[in-house]
């Protein structure tokens, strides 16, 4: 049986990590990290966390009306979105995630820009 990704990488723990380097780096960011500020951010790392191991095909999961709900208040624009997944394909490979990898993750995140995108 083939492990997911999430299995492969170690889980919550590991993906934990991953994510808080990730608001690091998205909070210094010029362009996004705006978006962030005046937020709960321990709240929001809490749902990325499980949102980036669903997308590594961990157990938690978000519909897409929830993904759509939780964005559509925000102006996020294309570029934006190309920045978070820049962002997080860097901290991803920073963190040992083989490319390949990434590359799968970052499909999985793609698919739901429309969701993202207002």
């Amino acid at each position: 049986m083939e492990r997911s990704l999430f299995e492969k990488y170690g889980g919550f723990a590991v993906i934990s990590r991953i994510v808080m380097d990730l608001y690091d780096r998205l909070l210094e960011d010029d362009d996004v990290g705006p978006f962030f500020e005046n937020v709960d951010l321990p709240r929001i790392v809490d749902h990325q966390t499980q949102f980036v191991s669903a997308l590594m095909g961990g157990p938690a999961s978000f519909t897409d009306e929830q993904i759509r709900r939780l964005h559509e208040r925000l102006d996020i624009n294309d570029a934006h979105f190309d920045q978070l997944k820049v962002l997080l394909a860097e901290t991803l490979g920073d963190h040992g995630v083989a490319p390949e990898d990434i590359d799968t993750v970052a499909q999985a995140f793609e698919q739901r820009r429309g969701l993202v995108v207002g």
